[in-house]
């Protein structure tokens, strides 16, 4: 969707009529709904509503307080996103031990090449929280000493931050629906594949067993099933015959960092949008570096094809 809807995001307990009540209510104040997504996921209820709210009938602080009282009386957790929230968008970064991916963050934000501000950075070890002392952002551990997170913590403090986007960087930890449903399409992850290949843990070391010639990594959208989220970018380099674990990290983790960056960038522009499980790029979508660079057209043969061969079509 553009970025000029108004997005409510409904959450909770799965229970019949939901949707009425919620639909209903934006009827009554003028509210004209123009996509609506419902899901449910091991018991917990999503709804996603894009709607102009142009010729509302209400103010925002109404609307607001209507849609918290309801969200109340259904015991659901209602968010609502007016396209004047996003003029400072909050990225909030997860992380576990891993710092490549972080480090390419934070450059890229003094850098003032993101087009928003890193609120905070959220961990389930503390490894990497001299290196978000040192950018002075706030660091906050949420895991325990095996690195399980607590996820009533992490809602919180993605609320307390404001989080407009949620950046996994190697962050090693699956997301429940709880978390999922309350960001969908605003939690980018980068994974160490060219999925749908070598999807899960250790993708590396699947690449080098299998005995691929071209490995490569992808930044996607979130979904509850994982690494199966929208494709935004992704790349990919050679593997050598000798090539071990070690070897295809030093290879692959600069590019982890880099489709990330660039997924990120797409994002926070509002250049990408995900339909039908599958992400769009809007006109301007030739500024970024979706796949490999430009330069490899010139390697890639253009003939032949599928059809009437060349030297019979001369004849």
């Amino acid at each position: 969707m553009t970025t000029d809807v108004t997005e409510i995001t409904v959450v909770g307990d799965d229970d019949t009529g939901l949707i009425a009540r919620v639909t209903s209510l934006l009827f009554e104040r003028g509210i004209n709904i123009e996509d609506l997504d419902q899901a449910v996921r091991d018991g917990v209820f999503r709804m996603y509503l894009a709607v102009d709210t142009s010729e509302m009938v209400c103010t925002k602080e109404t609307l607001r307080e209507d849609i918290d009282e309801l969200g109340s009386d259904l015991e659901l957790d209602v968010q609502v996103r007016f396209p004047a929230d996003r003029d400072n968008q909050q990225i909030a970064v997860l992380v576990t031990k891993e710092s490549h991916c972080l480090e390419a963050l934070f450059e890229a934000w003094a850098n003032d090449e993101l087009g928003a501000d890193i609120g905070v950075v959220i961990g389930n070890h503390d490894d990497l929280e001299p290196l978000a002392d040192h950018y002075d952002v706030p660091f906050h551990d949420i895991g325990t000493e095996s690195g399980q997170q607590n996820e009533d913590r992490l809602l919180e403090l993605l609320a307390e931050y404001d989080a407009d986007l949620i950046v996994l960087a190697r962050y090693m930890r699956i997301l429940s629906p709880n978390v999922v449903f309350r960001y969908e399409d605003r939690i980018i992850n980068v994974h160490p594949s060219l999925l749908p290949a070598f999807p899960g843990a250790e993708a590396y070391r699947q690449a080098v067993e299998e005995g691929v010639r071209v490995a490569g990594v992808t930044a996607h959208y979130v979904t509850t099933d994982l690494d199966q989220g929208p494709v935004i970018t992704q790349r990919a380099f050679d593997v050598p015959d000798d090539a071990d674990l070690e070897e295809m990290k030093r290879r692959g983790q600069p590019l982890e960092a880099d489709a990330l960056i660039e997924a990120v960038r797409l994002h926070l522009n509002g250049d990408v949008s995900v339909h039908r499980g599958r992400t769009t790029v809007r006109e301007d979508g030739d500024a970024y570096q979706l796949g490999l660079p430009d330069e490899v057209d010139d390697f890639i043969p253009d003939r032949p094809i599928d059809g009437i061969g060349s030297v019979v079509a001369d004849e």
